[in-house]
């Protein structure tokens, strides 16, 4: 079986998945074309324009199955390369871009939006790392076709749906060392510097802490040329409490599982998770989680590990979740303190070896095409 796979925006968590889809198929001979993840708004509009004409030849050779990410502007590539539209598609959603916070800096556009619709109408399968992205892309679909002043089709939602499936990017379950560190509580923060991964709560969140906690706090992830000031507000607080641990990215990646492994706590302040592949690496190393109980968390974490405005009702409208994210890493310092952490909980059903079956389940079933002369997903009047 030969099957291309497409990445439009590779970033690091879809790089790691790609580079699991290849080894979970073994009896598959991959080839993977991917763009580097800069210039979002040019790259999820442009790619399709790159790839046509760039690596036409690649394109056209007689692919059994291609496997897309959202990013990818499938409905065009296929226009482009007419060979392409003769080869069942899986399109798979890391993320989704009507669940996305915007930030201040972007221009409102409706154009992400349009590509991942139409990518999610031209594929055969459409595939979803959590419930929750499932859930959200579907009503934001159905909210955006709502505002659309004619010529929209019934039906179009329920298509997406009925061909979807949720499969998670599997986890790599990496060695837990032996003891902990004892001299203080260690917490990781390993997110990416940007906005959308709530640096400003975690600000908060650690300024509402008992200076005397036993503290080390990590704050390490991707960086970025621009990165939210409030990271030197974060610095200043950490410096001043003596809490400050590692600063900034880890490059080599054994440094990077060893504090993970090392670590007590990893911490989310996130206002956007699709699957939050970084905590959920951290728990796989014997972290316990502290994360927000909104987003993918409760669906792929029990709620004993969850904070929420909920856990502050009675101390007044001014508590935030910040409060209530700052109760619970006390509580698990505490607890740290008394000898009774918790256990981290076990993630062995997302390990590349559980996932696996899914995925080739998935990719063995659309890569045979219908009897009827096109692919599963071709596009029939509603």
């Amino acid at each position: 079986m030969k099957i291309l796979i497409l990445s439009a925006y590779d970033a690091e968590s879809h790089k790691a998945w790609r580079q699991h889809l290849v080894d979970m198929l073994p009896f598959a001979s991959c080839t993977s074309l991917a763009l580097p993840p800069r210039h979002f708004s040019w790259r999820i509009r442009g790619n399709a324009l790159t790839w046509a004409l760039a690596q036409h030849a690649t394109l056209c050779k007689p692919w059994d199955l291609v496997v897309a990410t959202s990013m990818v502007d499938l409905a065009t590539l296929r226009g482009l390369v007419p060979e392409l539209a003769k080869v069942p598609a899986i399109v798979y959603f890391h993320e989704n871009q009507f669940a996305y916070p915007a930030s201040r800096a972007q221009h409102a556009s409706v154009e992400p939006q349009m590509v991942t619709l139409y990518a999610a109408l031209t594929a055969d399968r459409v595939v979803f790392n959590t419930h929750y992205n499932r859930a959200s892309f579907l009503a934001g679909v159905a909210a955006l076709l709502d505002k659309l002043p004619d010529g929209v089709p019934p039906g179009v939602v329920e298509r997406i749906a009925d061909k979807s499936d949720v499969i998670p990017v599997p986890v790599a379950i990496a060695g837990v060392s032996g003891k902990k560190p004892d001299d203080a509580f260690h917490l990781v923060w390993n997110h990416r510097w940007e906005y959308d991964k709530g640096p400003e709560n975690l600000y908060y969140a650690l300024a509402r802490l008992p200076v005397e906690l036993p503290l080390r706090v990590h704050v390490v992830g991707q960086r970025f040329r621009r990165e939210p000031a409030v990271f030197s507000d974060i610095r200043r607080l950490l410096d001043e409490r003596a809490w400050l641990g590692e600063w900034g990215y880890l490059t080599k990646r054994e440094c990077y599982e060893n504090l993970l492994s090392n670590a007590h706590a990893v911490l989310s302040t996130s206002l956007h998770d699709f699957q939050g592949l970084s905590v959920l690496e951290a728990v796989a190393a014997g972290c316990v989680p502290i994360v927000p109980n909104r987003l993918a968390y409760p669906e792929l974490l029990s709620t004993q590990w969850c904070y929420s405005i909920a856990d502050t009702e009675g101390q007044g409208p001014e508590f935030s979740e910040a409060d209530a994210c700052a109760r619970m890493v006390r509580l698990r310092v505490e607890e740290w303190m008394r000898a009774q952490l918790p256990t981290a909980p076990s993630l062995d059903w997302l390990s590349p070896a559980e996932q696996a079956k899914h995925y080739r389940h998935l990719v063995k079933s659309v890569a045979v095409k219908k009897t009827n002369g096109g692919p599963e997903g071709t596009i029939a009047p509603v």
